[in-house]
């Protein structure tokens, strides 16, 4: 595994162009809690998406 200095400014270089929600995203992906609702979620329903219920609980609903 690669080492990471969270220190370094050049660590971080990447993600001055980043958007919010590209921040957020990868927030959200890597919490615990949402990648369990999301198995559960995705195997519970027969056509492996979510639901506009999941969006909202986990804030993935984006108005155009």
């Amino acid at each position: 595994m690669p080492e990471f200095d969270w220190r370094s400014p050049e660590s971080y270089k990447s993600l001055q162009n980043a958007d919010i929600t590209d921040i957020a995203w990868e927030c959200l992906r890597r919490n615990a809690d949402y990648q369990r609702d999301y198995q559960a979620i995705i195997a519970n329903t027969p056509d492996g998406e979510v639901t506009p219920e999941f969006r909202r609980r986990w804030g993935i609903c984006f108005r155009s």
